[in-house]
């Protein structure tokens, strides 16, 4: 099994990026974290996917996201594809605390992801990633920003240096400033 490779990313393309390890280029389907690393020498944490007719390498930026992704693998109607799409889409932290917070709007979010399989996600690996302390009102004050026209993720990131103690409204309130 391929774990990790130590290379340049040699290339963006349609299906990846390659990484060259000395002089072998490897196509990996990879998150944009690693994507965004064209040029500079890096290590790839990597997943073989082994099907009947392909290998497919899929490159993560860091062991905790081939972690969610390999979790993501176990959740029924969850392919490769669909768990790089939800990891890609987020930080490792930032989805341990949706899934944690029973947040399935979160995943709705992603494309190729509808409510049924998004509450699987959340179902199944709940217990498996553990608790994680969730203050409620950042997820009020998230919503609050979706009904305002902002998506999912644009919410999120209007969200994230706002502090999680102020009341909903205050919340809002600052993250619509930042934004502006």
């Amino acid at each position: 099994m391929i774990s990790r490779l130590r290379g340049t990313v040699a290339a963006r393309t349609a299906t990846g990026v390659v990484v060259d390890v000395g002089g072998v280029g490897y196509l990996v389907a990879a998150t944009p974290r690693v994507a965004a690393r064209v040029g500079e020498e890096t290590t790839v944490e990597t997943y073989l996917h082994v099907r009947d007719d392909a290998l497919q390498l899929y490159g993560f930026a860091s062991a905790d996201e081939r972690e969610l992704f390999e979790l993501l693998l176990g959740v029924s109607g969850v392919g490769p594809k669909v768990a790089l799409a939800i990891v890609s889409g987020s930080t490792p932290a930032d989805l341990r605390r949706a899934i944690a917070r029973e947040d399935t709007a979160r995943f709705e979010a992603i494309p190729g992801i509808g409510r049924k399989t998004a509450q699987r996600v959340v179902l199944e690996l709940k217990e498996k990633i553990g608790a994680v302390t969730a203050a409620p009102t950042a997820t009020l004050a998230r919503d609050a920003l979706v009904e305002l026209g902002y998506t999912v993720v644009d919410a999120e990131r209007a969200l994230a240096g706002v502090d999680e103690s102020l009341p909903v409204e205050e919340q809002v309130r600052h993250a619509l400033k930042a934004a502006a």
